[in-house]
């Protein structure tokens, strides 16, 4: 690899949530919607793609903006929003997108010969008739998932299945009844538009879940199909919203059953953990599996500037157990890198896996704003992708906690930090604490003093060779930023 990989693997300007990846080639693409920083809707801006070599991770390169969300005839003016898209290669060698517009609940279909060309309009997804699935009063459409079959029977997967007592997003139903909604797969014709039969429910929603095994994770949404060994994984967003799970079938259209989490970006259900007891500020999120020589990995993504709108894509290691399960993965600062990172050279905290404030964390609530308070939060300096980007964890006061997984140590003994603010305290650095949250041996205390710009703040780093965690709290009264840590 050039460089090492981190999370979030994109640069710091770039909001990317909801990534789909494949390997078209010798190419790894995600493709994704796309937030813009501080932003005030989901996926305000037109779809872009990235793209790595398989041989090297840290390696993304950006291929442009691939389809415009005003190319949508229902969008000419661009008042709608592109959510979560899939993509496929069809039966004729060309590359075909899947996406649905906000809150209209019509699935959309571009095509394109190269995996990230430009796209163009193709169709609506429709009956053999000719009339578009998802008018007023019809199953909703949202996040799709597009697969085809070793016996190239082409598969759409969609659903959206809030808990209709709770979470009613405005406008969202359309007229439609309650049974419009939940989890659906459609099977398509070879035009990869045209709706062959009927659709079926697949997988329990809240309202229909005991006795199933979903019991507590119910699907949400984001469907996000794979095929791996002869067995049907889909993976999708529970009713938590701030976990992955998948469910298991022997065949693409029925009998799933639930298979466990996948991925929680607090750690959820990790070794037991709760939610009162999340290691990240959590949100929804939104992914899918990858194979790529021989590793898999989930991806997902995080939540910064204190609420849902601009969100960064992350990806962990998975691996399959030989009953074919996955057990619930860790969320790390180094999900792509082939190893843990190296114990020298100067790390963004933006890199942070772990963030947490002297009160916990918090769900950043759907289309709402949490105030700063006590709680510390990603952000940037610089408004667009012209800028540097410049991100940093904003507002860490005392008892706040950054926690960066994991490093290979061997010969590191000095620790610097770069931060500003009106804090005066000490910032300590630890690799483990105890379950009543007291601190076990640190390896280094660093004492800081206010100021205007950023500045460096050294101490000798006594650690043990091995690979552990760093994870930095702070001792004192005011705050500061946190923009970066140098091991050397």
């Amino acid at each position: 690899m050039k460089n090492q990989a981190f999370n979030p693997f994109l640069p710091s300007y770039e909001y990317i949530p909801d990534a789909e990846p494949y390997v078209f080639g010798d190419r790894v693409y995600i493709y994704g919607s796309h937030d813009c920083f501080n932003g005030r809707a989901y996926c305000y801006n037109d779809y872009v793609c990235w793209s790595a070599p398989v041989d090297d991770l840290s390696d993304w390169s950006y291929e442009g903006v691939i389809y415009k969300k005003t190319q949508d005839p229902m969008n000419a003016d661009g008042k709608h929003c592109l959510y979560a898209p899939d993509v496929v290669q069809g039966l004729d060698g060309r590359y075909y997108l899947y996406y649905a517009l906000d809150r209209v609940g019509i699935m959309a279909v571009a095509v394109c010969d190269a995996p990230a060309g430009q796209y163009e309009f193709l169709d609506f997804v429709k009956y053999p008739n000719g009339n578009v699935i998802g008018k007023e009063g019809e199953l909703y459409q949202f996040d799709p998932g597009i697969f085809i079959d070793d016996d190239k029977r082409i598969y759409l997967y969609s659903g959206f299945a809030p808990r209709a007592d709770t979470f009613v997003h405005a406008g969202a139903t359309g007229g439609r009844p309650w049974s419009a909604f939940g989890s659906f797969v459609m099977e398509l014709e070879p035009d990869m538009v045209t709706v062959k039969g009927d659709y079926k429910t697949l997988l329990p929603t809240p309202d229909n879940s005991a006795g199933t095994g979903f019991e507590g994770h119910e699907y949400f949404e984001a469907s996000s199909p794979r095929k791996i060994n002869d067995k049907y994984y889909l993976v999708y967003s529970s009713i938590n919203s701030h976990e992955l799970c998948y469910a298991v079938s022997d065949r693409p259209d029925e009998g799933y059953v639930f298979g466990g989490t996948i991925v929680s970006i607090g750690d959820v259900f990790l070794n037991g953990r709760e939610e009162t007891d999340a290691l990240n500020y959590m949100g929804n999120t939104h992914g899918g599996l990858v194979e790529v020589k021989g590793q898999w990995y989930i991806f997902y993504h995080r939540q910064t500037n204190l609420h849902q709108y601009s969100r960064q894509a992350c990806a962990e290691k998975v691996h399959f157990q030989t009953d074919g399960s996955i057990k619930q993965v860790e969320v790390t600062s180094c999900g792509l890198n082939p190893t843990p990172l190296r114990d020298s050279g100067e790390y963004e905290a933006r890199i942070a896996c772990n963030l947490v404030s002297s009160e916990g964390c918090v769900f950043y609530a759907f289309h709402s704003r949490m105030g700063a308070g006590n709680h510390p939060y990603f952000t940037q300096e610089g408004e667009d992708r012209e800028s540097d980007g410049n991100q940093y964890i904003a507002n860490f006061k005392e008892g706040a906690l950054a926690g960066f997984k994991y490093f290979d140590f061997k010969h590191c003994t000095k620790i610097v930090v770069k931060v500003r603010g009106a804090a005066t305290g000490k910032i300590i650095i630890f690799n483990e604490f105890s379950d009543t949250g007291e601190i076990n041996n640190p390896w280094a205390t660093i004492e800081i003093h206010p100021s205007d710009t950023w500045i460096e703040f050294s101490a000798p780093l006594a650690i043990e060779i091995g690979t552990h965690p760093l994870y930095f709290t702070f001792e004192g009264e005011g705050s500061f930023d946190f923009l970066s840590f140098m091991l050397s």
